[in-house]
Parts: C-alpha cells; sequence; structure tokens
C-alpha cells in the first residue's frame, strides 16, 4: 500500500480480478448457473466415461432391474443336460421351480431312485454354476399314474371301483 492509502498497481489488478471473476456474488444468476454443475453430469475425461463391453452393461441392467434370479433359473433349466450328465439328462427332465424346489420328472421309478441318490452332487453342480437361481431343494418324481378324474370318458364318482364287486 501507499501512503494515500491506495493500493498498488498488483493489489488493485488482484482485487479487481476477485471481484470480477472470484466473488460468485457478483456475478450474474447465468453465470451462478453455468458455474454449479448437476449431480450425474458428464465431464470429459472423468470417471465413469470409459467404454464399457456389452456383458457388463447388460449384467448390471439385470442386476439393477432383478433379473438376475430368473434369467438363472430359466438358464438351469435349458442346461440340464450339462448338471445331470448326458445319460442321467435322457431319462429326466426338469419340470419346473416353485418356491426354491427345482422338480424333475424321470421315465421310471429307478430312475427317480437313483437321481435321489445323487442329489448331493446334482445340488452341488447347481449352487457352483447358478448361485442366483435361488434352488434350496431338489424333488424327482417318477412317472404319473394315470388318472381316472380327467379324460373324455370320466363321469363324477369314485371311479372304476364302483363297477368291481
Amino acid at each position: 500500500m501507499t501512503d494515500d492509502n491506495e493500493p498498488s498497481e498488483s493489489t488493485a489488478v488482484y482485487l479487481r480480478f476477485r471481484r470480477v471473476f472470484g466473488d460468485g456474488s457478483s456475478r450474474s444468476s447465468d453465470a451462478r448457473k453455468r458455474a454449479t454443475r448437476e449431480p450425474g453430469s458428464s465431464v470429459p475425461f472423468g470417471a465413469g466415461r470409459d467404454p464399457e463391453g456389452l456383458g457388463s452393461i447388460v449384467d448390471a441392467l439385470t442386476s439393477r432391474l432383478g433379473w438376475s434370479s430368473p434369467l438363472a433359473r430359466s438358464e438351469l433349466l435349458s442346461s440340464w443336460a450339462q448338471i445331470a450328465g448326458d445319460e442321467t439328462s435322457e431319462h429326466s427332465t426338469p419340470v419346473g421351480i416353485e418356491e426354491g424346489v427345482l422338480t424333475v420328472r424321470c421315465d421310471s421309478t429307478g430312475w427317480a431312485t437313483q437321481l435321489r441318490l445323487m442329489r448331493v452332487q446334482i445340488m452341488t453342480q447347481i449352487s457352483v454354476r447358478y448361485p442366483d437361481a435361488g434352488i434350496d431343494s431338489i424333488r424327482f418324481e417318477g412317472p404319473g399314474a394315470p388318472s381316472w378324474k380327467r379324460g373324455p370318458r370320466s363321469i363324477p364318482g369314485r371311479g372304476p371301483r364302483d363297477t368291481y364287486g
């Protein structure tokens, strides 16, 4: 500062620049709006600007929308041959998944019994390959017996028993 109580030329320039550029209250309202960044606005070379593969984008989308469990279940049903083995899959078919229980229909009661003995190995394969499927247990069913309650010639009543005896 000089004797006249006036700032030096460099101090005056600094104070003027500070008043024009550095003090937010002296800017116009448009300048203040432009200076504030909205959350989520993109900045060149900023975080999140690198290109991503399509697979990672689809994975993020399915997990955000909660589709990972239904997709894992449908993939499990379609790849039964890899889980159970080729010979076993020829004699068994996954029917559906309901409340964490995978239902598998077998060609014969012998195959159903054999698969019941293999339950631990099959559950291990499922939990390793498809952890998002949410499978808690497996139910193996043999072939169904014919039903006398349905069909073109069924009538209400006890069924075939009332014709005997």
